[in-house]
């Protein structure tokens, strides 16, 4: 069942925008492994306004990445896949230095947690930026950890993968030129 319905989303996405059909599908074809996870919307999707927490508590406002690709991804100390995941994340930051790789910690996840989290998985070079209350997440539909949503460079959602994934992978690296070189 869930096969049909991506495959009918997909129909009616592509149908629905023939301007997008060419672009998608030829986004599509590239998705292999996880990537085949990742939903690609035939529209781009507003996104909320947003305003992180940094280490320091400092205000981050997500428009900061405005004009560049986002990989914005939800997360929690406490999450097992997001430990799985989190150092894919980082490989595909330092190999596509053009993106922004955001992984956002959501809901209570202590400065010192984020810090060891990251120091055991070896990604001290990613930004720690909190959702503590979730006011983000929340408006986001986030309902289970981990999500990763691309933003295009107006801050609009173009993509969704629920789950953990290799962000590093060759399908998602070709996924993300794709998508850069398409918008």
């Amino acid at each position: 069942m869930r096969k049909f319905l991506a495959v009918l989303y997909t129909a009616l996405a592509l149908g629905a925008n023939p301007a997008l059909s060419g672009d998608l599908a030829a986004i599509e074809a590239l998705r292999d492994g996880d990537m085949k996870k990742l939903a690609l919307h035939a529209e781009p999707a507003t996104v909320p306004e947003a305003i992180f927490l940094d280490a320091a508590d400092a205000e981050v406002p997500l428009a900061n990445w405005r004009g560049k690709w986002v990989v914005l991804n939800f997360w929690a100390t406490w999450c097992a896949p997001c430990r799985k995941e989190m150092p894919s994340l980082l490989r595909l930051q330092q190999a596509m230095p053009d993106i922004a790789v955001l992984p956002i910690a959501t809901g209570r996840n202590a400065v010192e947690g984020i810090e060891r989290f990251y120091e055991e998985a070896g990604v001290q070079a990613l930004p720690v930026l909190r959702d503590p209350r979730s006011d983000f997440a929340r408006p986001m539909a986030v309902m289970g950890l981990p999500v990763t949503v691309i933003l295009n460079p107006e801050g609009q959602e173009v993509a969704r993968l629920i789950g953990d994934a290799e962000w590093d992978s060759d399908s998602a690296k070709a996924v993300m030129a794709a998508l850069m070189a398409g918008g």
